[in-house]
């Protein structure tokens, strides 16, 4: 081969060798000569998810109305009286208001079958998680007869009622009686009538409630429904209207067994938790903590059927757990029959934690009763510890099974009953009387001696029918991992939300 020829040859080979010369450089097509490759496309960025709003809402929903921002959440106020029905909607940066009585219809009498002229239904609906306040003893929200509420949160959203100060962070534990609290009117039996002649127990025998102007209740319904209450808060209510004359928390007047009424808790009322006038609601899972006067105050022929119930009164405030009628009312028919079932009631005040007056009948099973200082039960009146008397709607003396009496005795010996006649009502049948080891952790939870304790079948209670579960354990909870209070009540147990804590309305 000549030399011109193999030079030839070496030149093409070298610019084959360069034309494939890998990924890092290619030549460009009609030039042949060498470029750097563009730089591979960057992928196109993920959205940045949109922030959850927070702050007051830009307006309030139909049927309230904008008064401004209170605690950086838009303040939607409600007021006078609302016929028809209203949704409280759980809206976020919403929280709404109470502005003086805001009535729920108007009262449309005692016989639903012949409803007064001028009277209008309202159906209330609360979402859960909703907020509401009050600002003054004036504030309330009252249902009244033939109306209903349906007010019903859940175990990680209650619904909150409570009060302006409460929403502004300026509450303390021993703040009481910021609100006028929460009003439910029925039409089902009661035994003080308005009026001269009329028979108790009958449609034409109504009262006016306490702490409220021109408010009536009563009827012959028992089964009347007001509608449905659950996993509900109400913070700071109470309020004296005049000495005697008193808003609750929650007062039930005349409420109908229709109604249901369940996962409640009342915190720091200036009055009672609850009171019942009359009527035949029944109860489930009752938290009253921190109430300045009673909290189970039951009145004017109230006959229900409670279970689970957790009492724990504050050190600097509070009388008595249960106070059970009034004096004056002792042959008065339909006559009080409260039953009650699956109870602690933890007493740090200088009275007997339980009162039963003015000739109510009430039978406790399956309770815990502790007072450091006082004895547990104070019996007053002999018709109260008589026995039963058909003729006059009686079921007869005070009844106390699987009860233990935590206190420093277990009854007060006095001279209208003395301890020589309570005695026989409770000692035997499982009941546990002083000195007691009570071994209680976290304040109220029941520990060995207490779970080791016999319970009694609740449904042995006569005309209870099927409502209280059947339980084997004494006291408000089965044992110390039985928190049925958690994520829906405030200030009660480890963990818990501070009632002192300004509530959060974080909408749907």
């Amino acid at each position: 081969m000549n030399i011109r020829l193999r030079n030839l040859l070496l030149i093409g080979s070298a610019l084959v060798l360069a034309a494939c010369d890998g990924a890092s450089n290619i030549a460009s097509p009609g030039e042949g000569t060498l470029v750097t490759p563009p730089p591979a496309p960057t992928p196109t960025p993920t959205p940045t998810p949109t922030p959850t709003p927070t702050g007051p809402a830009a307006s309030c929903p139909t049927g309230t109305a904008n008064v401004g921002i209170i605690n950086n959440t838009r303040n939607c106020q409600i007021s006078g009286t609302i016929t028809g029905p209203l949704t409280l909607a759980n809206l976020r940066g919403v929280v709404y208001s109470l502005s003086g009585r805001v009535n729920i219809g108007i009262d449309l009498g005692a016989d639903p079958a012949a409803p007064v002229a001028g009277g209008a239904q309202g159906i209330l609906t609360i979402e859960p998680g909703t907020v509401i306040f009050g600002s003054s003893g004036a504030d309330a929200l009252v249902i009244n007869r033939g109306s209903q509420i349906f007010a019903e949160g859940t175990a990680t959203r209650p619904i909150i009622f409570t009060s302006r100060s409460n929403m502004e962070g300026t509450v303390n534990d021993s703040s009481i009686g910021q609100w006028g609290g929460v009003v439910v009117l029925g039409r089902a039996p009661i035994h003080t009538c308005i009026g001269a002649g009329v028979t108790p127990g009958t449609v034409g025998c109504q009262s006016a409630v306490e702490g409220l102007t021109g408010a009536f209740y009563g009827g012959a319904t028992t089964s009347d429904n007001s509608g449905r209450m659950a996993f509900i808060q109400v913070r700071y209510p109470g309020f004296e209207v005049s000495a005697g004359n008193e808003l609750n928390g929650i007062t039930l007047a005349g409420t109908g067994s229709g109604t249901f009424f369940q996962n409640i808790q009342v915190h720091n009322s200036s009055d009672d938790g609850i009171e019942w006038f009359g009527g035949r609601v029944n109860g489930k899972y009752l938290v009253l903590t921190g109430n300045d006067d009673d909290n189970i105050d039951t009145d004017l022929g109230f006959k229900g059927l409670l279970q689970y119930v957790l009492v724990v009164q504050r050190a600097n405030g509070g009388d008595r757990v249960i106070e059970a009628d009034s004096n004056g009312g002792e042959t008065r028919t339909p006559r009080s029959n409260i039953r009650l079932s699956n109870f602690t009631f933890i007493s740090n005040r200088p009275s007997d934690p339980v009162l039963l007056r003015g000739g109510t009948d009430y039978t406790l099973f399956n309770g815990i009763i502790t007072n450091a200082t006082n004895s547990c039960l104070d019996i007053d009146g002999a018709q109260t510890a008589a026995a039963a008397d058909a003729a006059q709607d009686e079921a007869g003396a005070p009844l106390f099974r699987s009860v233990l009496f935590g206190c420093l005795s277990a009854a007060r010996d006095e001279a209208d009953v003395p301890l020589a006649t309570i005695s026989p009502f409770i000692t035997g049948n499982n009941n546990l009387l002083p000195p007691l080891a009570l071994t209680l952790t976290s304040v109220f939870l029941p520990g060995a001696f207490e779970t080791a304790a016999v319970a009694t079948d609740p449904r042995t209670i006569a005309g209870s029918g099927t409502f209280f579960d059947q339980v084997n354990f004494v006291g408000a909870f089965r044992n110390s991992t039985d928190t049925w209070y958690a994520g829906w009540t405030c200030g009660v147990g480890a963990g818990a939300t501070a009632c002192t804590a300004a509530p959060a309305n974080t909408g749907n």
